[in-house]
């Protein structure tokens, strides 16, 4: 796809989790701020934190659960860049099953993290620039029916 400068998101490079060695490797969202930014989002949602679970491959993601009352809230967080969106439920992937984020999501901006709502994580990649996603990427997509940069960030490839 070719590069739209009025996109309303621009993925960077490692927004898939794939990498080119030649590239060096791709930044890491540092793990501690997350957990510290997720006991204090559990605070400020007066609940507290259930499980926190850290990235393994082939998941894009770290996930971790804020508990307020019998609701539980699913937090997201993208391995290699300080992204957060919030889900229903804990998937290995996901395409459009986000949720708004809830009140105390500003605790992660707080911290440095881009909180991502549904709109952004549910806009077709047609409305993402793209550039930066070399031909293997592509491939991954397609194969795997991602049409959604929500889709693309918080993903498990096979």
């Amino acid at each position: 796809m070719a590069m739209d400068k009025d996109a309303a998101f621009t993925l960077p490079r490692g927004a898939t989790g794939f990498f080119q060695p030649k590239d060096g490797p791709l930044p890491e969202t540092d793990r501690r701020t997350f957990r510290a930014a997720t006991y204090a989002a559990a605070r400020a949602a007066k609940g507290h934190v259930g499980e926190i679970e850290e990235q393994t491959y082939p998941r894009t993601f770290h996930t971790a659960t804020v508990i307020e009352g019998t609701t539980e809230c699913v937090i997201l967080c993208h391995a290699y860049h300080p992204w957060i969106a919030f889900a229903q439920e804990r998937r290995d992937w996901y395409i459009e099953e986000f949720r708004a984020p809830p009140p105390w999501a500003h605790v992660f901006a707080d911290l440095g993290f881009v909180v991502l709502d549904r709109a952004q994580l549910t806009l077709p990649l047609s409305d993402v620039d793209t550039s930066v996603l070399v031909q293997s990427e592509w491939r991954e997509i397609r194969s795997s029916g991602i049409t959604t940069l929500g889709g693309v960030l918080f993903n498990a490839w096979d």
